[in-house]
This record gives structure tokens, sequence and C-alpha cells, in this order.
């Protein structure tokens, strides 16, 4: 199981080139991925978004790229044939005129158009799509062990509010012995104090087993337990869980809610206050599963 928190950084170099990639990993209900190149990768944007969707499935993941090229942005390049005709032609010249060629100034040769031309390093920084996927699996790799750790945590706190549910239920099972004897005594009691001696005992066990049944809870905990158990299930399961994990404790709240609703005695009561609370613990946890 894996968290929704991470962070992750990946680096890669090849020669005067180094790509830095850093992704932040916050909790989102779908995958949101937003990824911000230089402008210079601005062609790989697409392919660095599929990358990481392709290893995350839930959350929003902000994917940063960086690059640092030590030859800087612009490079200046001398067109030698276009120089050695000025040279040529200054030689010629300075023959007719009878002068010595060498009091041509180099600077003048290569202040003429087209001698030094510059270049944008734009072109080459295309070719560097491996560098940059090597930087990019070096930051999921990154991200995917500490989500695994976060997760890892996750579950083992899951696990203990599950052992607190499963104690409560527990409880409220052993509190639900002998209420219907109970409830017949309250019964008796209610109706001796309205109509004194006039009290039919069959119409009281009548009453009191129509309240019985419907304080019955027996099959909200089965169904509680039965919830609990595919929890604990997921919990183990290798694949990202955040979803089903959250479509069960929605199951269970609904049944608590139930057990709240039928409860006739305070010490249930005060165990299905206690579930709710457990339940929204674990609703804050699930938030942050993958």
């Amino acid at each position: 199981m894996n968290s929704m928190t991470g962070f992750g950084r990946g680096e890669a170099a090849n020669g005067a080139t180094t790509v830095v990639v850093e992704i932040k990993s916050v909790n989102n209900r779908f995958r949101d991925v937003q990824v911000r190149v230089p402008r210079e990768y601005n062609a790989f944007e697409a392919r660095v978004n599929n990358l990481v969707k392709d290893a995350v499935s839930r959350g929003r993941l902000e994917v940063a790229v960086r690059r640092t090229c030590t030859e800087g942005g612009t490079r200046v390049m001398a067109d030698v044939r276009l120089v050695e005709q000025y040279r040529l032609a200054i030689h010629e010249v300075a023959h007719r005129m009878q002068r010595d060629a060498s009091e041509v100034p180099l600077a003048f040769i290569l202040g003429q158009p087209g001698v030094l031309v510059t270049t944008d390093n734009d072109a080459d920084a295309l070719a560097e799509w491996d560098l940059v996927e090597l930087a990019v699996g070096a930051a999921l790799e990154d991200l995917a062990t500490m989500r695994s750790a976060e997760g890892t945590a996750l579950a083992r706190d899951l696990v203990r509010h599950l052992v607190e549910l499963r104690r409560n239920c527990g409880e409220i099972e052993a509190a639900m012995e002998g209420v219907v004897g109970r409830l017949q005594a309250r019964v008796q009691e209610r109706v001796a104090r309205l109509l004194g001696d006039r009290v039919e005992p069959t119409r009281i066990a009548q009453e009191a087993a129509l309240l019985a049944d419907k304080a019955d809870i027996s099959e909200e905990l089965a169904r509680l337990g039965s919830h609990a158990d595919q929890f604990d299930a997921a919990l183990s399961a290798d694949e990202p869980v955040g979803r089903k994990l959250d479509f069960v404790l929605q199951e269970m709240h609904r049944e608590v809610n139930t057990l709240g609703s039928k409860a006739s005695e305070q010490p249930v009561s005060a165990r299905v206050v206690e579930l709710k609370s457990v339940l929204e613990r674990m609703r804050e946890q699930v938030a942050n599963v993958e």
C-alpha cells in the first residue's frame, strides 16, 4: 500500500549537460500531473507527463525539470571558408597595389558579415531525451520508495484502528445480551405506573419482544465485521487500494449510523460514539492512500 504523499529527485548527466527532475506528490481524489520544463525541453513535456502517469495512479504531482549546460545557451562559430576567401581577396588587392597584406588587421576580417555566426543550443537539447528519461525514472523510483514507506506506516495505523473497532463491536455485542429481559422489565414498570394492577403479562411480553426486534443489531454487527475483514485484506494488497478503502469505510459508516439509531441503552450508545470516532480517524488516514 502506498501513500499519495512523497517527494522524489533524480539526476542524470552527459558531458556538459546535467538534468535534474524533482517530483512532489500530495493528496488528490484523482490523478493530476503538472509538468514544468525549461524552454529547451518544451517538446518533451507530453512525454514526461506520460512517464509519470504510467508510474502513479492517484494524487496531485508537480514535476519540475531543470537543465544545466556549462557550455552556455549560445555558441559562436566562424565560417572558415569565408575567412579564407576574404584572405585571398585581401592578398590579391594588396599585390596589385604593391602593399603589404599584413596591414589589414584580423579584426577587419572577423568583422565582415557572415564570418562569425551565433547558434542556439536548442537543437542539441532536442537530442537529450535519453538524459531526461533517466532523470525522470530516477525521480519516480525515489518517489515510490518514499510513498511506500509512508504507506507502510499508514497501514500499521489503520490496523490499530481496526483492532479498536472490533473491540468496540465485541463490547456492543456483549452489552446486548439480556436486552429482551431488560426491555420487558422497563415496559412492565412503565405500564404498571400508568395502569396499576390492570396489566396483562402476555401483552407486556409481546410489547417487549416487539421493541427487542426493533432494537436488534445483530445483522448490522455482522455486516460491520464483514466490512472490517474486507478492509483488513485490502491493506495487504499490492495494487492501489485507496478508492476501495474509501468505499468500504462509507459502508461501515452506514452500518454504525444504523446502530446508533437502534441503540436503546446507554452502554451501546456510548460504544457507537466510539465507533464513529474510530471511523473518522480512519477516514482521515485513508484520504492519504493511493
